[in-house]
Parts: C-alpha cells; structure tokens; sequence
C-alpha cells in the first residue's frame, strides 16, 4: 500500500450519504425542510447535486456557467448556508457534487463569462487556457455548433454599437476592431464560426463533455484554470460549510492524479472526497490517488450480480439471441464501439489522427475500440493494455499499434488527449448504445456492469468486499443514483426473471429487440403512478439510444410512432415471481447497507422507488416521514416498501451510532442442503448480516430444511425479529422467516447451541 493510500484510510467519512437533487422547483429551502427526516433516518451526511450556477432552469447542474458563484434559481449563497447550518442542527454535514471537467456552452452565451470573452479575443484572451481548443483544425476560429439549421448568408445581422453578432435571438461577441467591416467579412473575421449543430459531429475543435457539444471541456490541469474554477468550492470547504466532495467525471481530466493531488493540497486531510470513476470487474482503482474511493458504481454491480441466478441469466441470453437475432455481448459492444467511434466521435478520432500521422491512424482507431477499461493514465509503467494491443494488432497491424504506443509513451499531450477520448467511447458505446442493444436481463445493463456475465459468485462477492474493507473502507456504495437506468426496486423485480426465464414467454411486436425491453421494462416498474406515459418515454429514449431504428440526430417518426404500444398491459410479476423480487430487494438493500464503503441512499429510496431512466429518476421525492415515524411507535411494517424503510433506517443508525460494528469483514458458510442460497457475513466488530440468494429456485428445491448458519461466538440480537437471540448457530428456516433477510448485532459473549 503507498504512502499516500495509507493516510488516506485516516480521513474522517461519512457514515452514510443522502443524494439529494437540487432544482429550482426543489431549492435549498426544500432540502432544508427535510433535513429533520433524514437525521431521524439516520444518514450523517447529505449529498447534493452540483450547487454552482449553472444554465437557467436546469434539472442537474451538471452544466456549469459561473464557478464563482452559488445558483440563484436554488437560493444562491445564503440558502446554501442557511440548508449547512439547519443541517449541523441536526447532526448532519453536507458533500457536494463538483464538476471540474466541463462548463456549458449556454444560450445565451454571454453566461458563461470566461468562453464569451475567448469568443470575442480568441487565443490571446487570458481565459483561452480554460479550454482544450485546436484553434489550428479549425482555420483560427472555433466551430459553434449552435444553429438549428445550415447558416444562410442572410442569416446574420450586427448590432454595431452593442459590438454584437446576430442569429435570431442568438447573441455572438464581435471582435475588436471588426464592426465596420461589410457582412461577410465581419463573419470571416470572427474567432469563431457559427455553424449547424450537426457539424459537431466530423468539424468541432474543441474539447466536449462526451458527445454533447453544449458542454466544453475544460483544462483544469492548468493550475491557474483550477484555481480560478475551485475558490468558491474550497471557500465552502474551508468555512465548514462542505465536509465531503464528489468528483463528477474524474476521466474526463487530462490527469486525474495530479488534479487529485492539487485537490487535496487545497481541502486537506480532513475533506472526505470520491470519484465518479466506473470500473471494470477485473480493474481497480489506482492506488496512489489521494481520496477516500470511488462512488460506487463498482459496488452496485457485485450486490446486483450476487443476487442474479448465472443459469437462468444464460439460459435468457440464449432466448433472446434465438428470439431478437441479436449478436453476442462481445460482437454489440465491438460493432457499438466502431460506430460511435467513426460516427458521433469523428472529430476526436479524427484530432488524434492528425496527431499521430496516417501511418499510425489505424493503430489508433483499433486500440480505442479494442479498450477493455475507460482509459489509461500517465505515469502507468505499461500504458496501453496488453489485451488491446493484442487484439488491435490484427485489424490495424502490429506496426501501427507498436507506434501509437511508443508516442502515448513519449507525448503527454498526445497520451493525455488518448485517454479522454478513450474515456468518452467507452461511456458513449457501451452505457449509452450496446446496453440499449443487448437485453437478455435489463437489469445487468447499468453503469459499471457486464451484461455479458451478469451473475458474480459469492465467493467472488466476499473476495471484493473484503478487498473494500482493507484498501477502500472509506469508499462510497450505491444501488440507485441520478444516472442510474433502473432503480434498485426496478432491478430487483427485473432480475427475478432469471430465477425463472420462462416467464418472459413471446414478447409480441414486429420489432422482437423491443418488444422484449418493453416487457422487462413494464415489468420491473409494475404499477405505478402515470405508467403508461413513463413506459412510453423510457422506450423512446431506449430506442433512440440503440440507434438500431431511429436515433437521436436522425429520428424515424414512423417507427418512433408505434414505441408506445409495445407497452404490455399486464406489468405485473406472478406472485412467485413477486416473492423473490421482495427477496431480492430486501436483500439488496442489507448488502448495501451491511457491507464495507460508505453507503449512499438516492432520495425517496429508502422506501419503495420505481424509477426507470433520465430523467424519469429526477421525478420529485417522497419522503416517508409518516411512514419512518410510524414504525418508530411499534408498527409492524405494512408491505414490501415499510419493510425496507425499516431495514434501512435500522442499518442506518446503527452506522451512525455504533460505527465500531462496521469494521473487519468475514464471509459467514452456512451448513445444510441449501446452504448456496444464504449469503451472509460478519464484521468483527459485532455485527451479522444474512441474505436469501435466489429465493424463488430455493423455494422449488424444498425451502430451508435443516440448513444452519453457524455464527461468532457470542450472543447475538435479531434487529429485526425483536426479541430473538441466537447463540452458536441459527437454523435458517427460524432466522429467516418473517423475512427474507436478518441483521444480528452481538450483546454479549457466550457459548453454547441453540435459539433461546
């Protein structure tokens, strides 16, 4: 472990997060107001979406425009302060979401100061190192891909005396010096070009957030850039106002390392930071980064893949390739790869091309599309993977590929720029296209998974979270976010389709690949508020992101006409079915709260939250005070969703009461005829928790019978049955039914056998 990592497990963390989306429809007075809810629910810390100003109205804040001021439309500084100060009231700190890697090309432009004043003054305007420009590529101008349609030359006006440029209500800076000159060479003159937006595509010259053109990266490696975009944010951090910092799209960073490093030389050690860093199964985070973990996408695949049956997830892939004509995972993913590459990501491709030099240009292409991980990063003693070199050796030929990987050797700036446009085709191929395209199990197509090998073994869960708990404790853990494509709830009904394949029968429907997303959609939101409308709106945006029929640039209103009526009509699981997605759930939920990380619960879903895709899981929160504050009088839970408010505030408190429980990590082996479907653990410091695997397979093979969990020596407290203690062993089918879950805390030691 390397210095660095090792002081890091010292820094204080949160207990347990709660992600909060702010908008103005939902300011910091509203979070405020809710502050009282969520200390009774036990979480220490709330997490809220960016806070900085951002373009007018938006739902996500993602989209930055001034770094030095707090947003207006959410109830500017002194809200913020005001919702910290409520918060310490009750116990609670505040971690706030950043976004160093990109601002918004806003309309009107003028928002975002430092882009118009580059607009205006060109490469010598002191906030020309803001953004990653190839003023070159583009003639001397930058490409603003702001029109709705191809410019017409008569199309543009000039307000002379205002020095501004003119495109219907779209306002451009003029130039110095270049106001009396006639139309076309006032245009000419510019240091940009306006220009249609689908130009992005093969001309843009900029930077970008992914494939959106409307947000520009930006250089935060430059240290003056990081500290004009970071004063307020470390202002906040220094006043006591934020104790903890996520870190939105670190791998969008020329160096995410030594931002981080520069990071934490400004909050110090006593600032708990994460990053949003998606990881795949074999890979791990590097470890001499300076933070606490990641967010916990990492997480959030082993719980759903721990819970998924491996026989029925292929026995689905079978079905579906037989019944949609689909390609294999490793056949979408390639051909998603090459298409977004040479399509939506043109310009990039083609900027590293021209870096590289034409004898090298295929050994480019074929190693960005044979990547296995989102990118590498400078200073790996091996900076390319060896698989991709490998594989890219075929098509491209191993000259080519041994010559992108000396220059990624040898040229930061070409390395650097590599990696970002590795990072954006793996995000933009894989989340945003093959996962729409490839859907035996709906539920193993989220952010960080492999729907190629859904299911993960118990023993490969225990192997990660005891690696979690050694070098990561710190470490955030999520089962649903505001990028999720299902929530939990809806994951959990999904993935009880693999217990029982069967029930997926012959979607009906000319389109068959449809057709079977809409079944599993309906089914893992079942009834629900205003179904039909988000049914139809998830499949839209599903269909338009696979890009197999229609997309987003070049829409098919025929084909986007029928969508809609591929919803079924009977969105309900068959009640064995409906058992083991409670079963699922429960157990989601205890893994994630039970495990080692830091847990994070999204807003509402401490209770029953069926959400499907963006901005669907943006809908506004319900928060069940009544519901918490009645089960805290001694009411029985009332159903699924109460259960797991319970289970979750009872873990919850714990976290934050007795943290000395929550340390150390020891699978747990159960004994008896169906001991592979309990999945249990113990944290040394005096906590069990037990979990049914694949309850419905379980049920076929007899239930429980004589199946025993044997346990730490002690005595030990069913949280959830009160009243009960176990010491020695616990036989499963007493632990376990009332629910399908138990969390055993231990009051004391003791030897001796059975249930007292």
């Amino acid at each position: 472990m390397s210095q660095s990592h090792a002081r890091i497990q010292t820094e204080p963390a949160p207990s347990s997060t709660y992600r909060l989306q702010l908008r103005p429809e939902f300011p910091f007075a509203a979070a405020e107001a809710v502050v009282p809810h969520l200390a009774s629910l036990g979480v220490s810390h709330l997490h809220l979406s960016p806070v900085l100003e951002a373009v007018p109205g938006s739902a996500h804040g993602y989209d930055v425009t001034d770094h030095s001021r707090v947003r207006a439309e959410l109830g500017g500084e002194p809200g913020l302060r005001a919702l910290a100060a409520a918060a310490r009231g009750h116990g609670l700190g505040l971690v706030l979401d950043i976004v160093p890697n990109h601002m918004a090309v806003p309309s009107p432009l003028r928002l975002n100061g430092p882009l118009w004043e580059v607009l205006r003054e060109g490469p010598d305007s002191p906030y020309a190192r803001w953004f990653d420009i190839d003023w070159e590529a583009g003639g001397g101008q930058v490409l603003l891909p702001v029109l709705a349609e191809p410019p017409a030359p008569d199309g543009f006006t000039a307000d002379r005396d205002r020095g501004l440029l003119l495109h219907g209500e779209l306002e451009f800076p003029l130039r110095e010096g270049t106001a009396g000159l006639a139309l076309p060479d006032l245009l000419a003159a510019q240091w940009y070009r306006p220009a249609c937006w689908r130009t992005a595509r093969t001309e843009l010259n900029y930077r970008r957030f992914f494939t959106i053109s409307d947000l520009i990266g930006v250089r935060v490696e430059d240290p003056e850039v990081f500290a004009a975009t970071h004063a307020k944010v470390l202002e906040l951090v220094r006043d006591g106002v934020a104790g903890g910092l996520r870190i939105d799209h670190v791998d969008g960073l020329a160096d995410p390392e030594g931002y981080l490093r520069r990071l934490r030389t400004a909050v110090g050690d006593g600032c708990w930071v994460v990053v949003e860093k998606i990881l795949a199964r074999h890979e791990r985070l590097p470890p001499g980064w300076p933070v606490a973990g990641t967010t916990g996408y990492d997480a959030l695949h082993r719980v759903d893949g721990v819970l998924t049956d491996p026989v029925g997830a292929s026995e689905l892939a079978r079905r579906y390739v037989e019944f949609t004509g689909s390609a294999d995972w490793q056949e979408t993913a390639r051909a998603s790869a090459r298409e977004v590459l040479t399509g939506d990501l043109a310009a990039e491709l083609a900027a590293l091309e021209r870096a590289a030099g034409p004898e090298l240009a295929a050994g480019v292409r074929e190693l960005l599309i044979a990547y296995p991980v989102y990118r590498p990063y400078p200073g790996e003693p091996e900076p390319l993977d060896p698989q991709a070199l490998a594989e890219a050796a075929a098509p491209a030929g191993p000259g080519a590929v041994a010559g992108v990987r000396d220059l990624v050797r040898r040229d930061p700036a070409f390395a650097a720029r590599f990696a970002q446009t590795s990072a954006a085709l793996r995000a933009k191929s894989l989340e945003d296209r093959a996962f729409y395209r490839y859907a035996p199990l709906l539920s193993a197509t989220e952010v960080g998974g492999d729907p190629g090998q859904p299911a993960l073994a118990p023993a490969e869960f225990h192997a990660y979270c005891a690696e979690l708990d050694r070098d990561w404790p710190g470490s955030g853990t999520v089962l649903s976010t505001h990028d999720t494509k299902r929530s939990a709830d809806v994951r959990a009904r999904i993935s009880a389709l693999s217990q029982t394949p069967g029930v997926m029968g012959r979607p009906t429907g000319p389109d068959p690949q449809l057709a079977w997303v809409a079944r599993q959609t309906a089914l893992g939101l079942g009834e629900a508020p205003e179904r039909a409308e988000r049914l139809a709106e998830a499949l839209l945006k599903g269909v338009r992101e696979a890009a197999l029929h229609t997309s987003w640039t070049d829409q098919d209103p025929a084909y986007e006409d029928t969508v809609a009526g591929y919803a079924p009509q009977d969105p309900e699981l068959p009640p064995e079915l409906a058992a083991a997605a409670r079963a699922n759930l429960l157990g989601m939920t205890l893994l994630h709260l039970a495990m080692p990380g830091v847990p994070e619960v999204y807003q509402g879903a401490e209770t029953e939250y069926r959400a499907l895709v963006d901005p669907d899981n943006r809908r506004p929160a319900r928060f069940p005070h009544e519901a918490l504050a009645r089960l805290d009088a001694g009411a029985a839970p009332r159903g699924p969703a109460e259960e797991k408010l319970a289970l979750t505030a009872a873990l919850l408190r714990l976290r934050r009461n007795r943290p000395g429980l929550f340390t150390g990590y020891t699978p747990l082996a159960a004994r008896g005829p169906a001991a592979e479907h309990c999945l249990a653990f113990a944290r040394p410091g005096g906590l069990v928790a037990a979990a049914t695997r694949l309850s419905h397979r379980l049920a076929g093979a007899g239930g429980w019978r004589d199946t025993a969990l044997p346990l730490p020596p002690g005595r030990w407290t069913a949280v959830l049955d009160r009243g009960a203690s176990y010491e020695g062993e616990a036989r499963l089918a007493e632990l376990l039914s009332a629910q399908p879950v138990a969390l055993l805390v231990r009051e004391g030691d003791g030897g001796g056998g059975r249930r007292t």
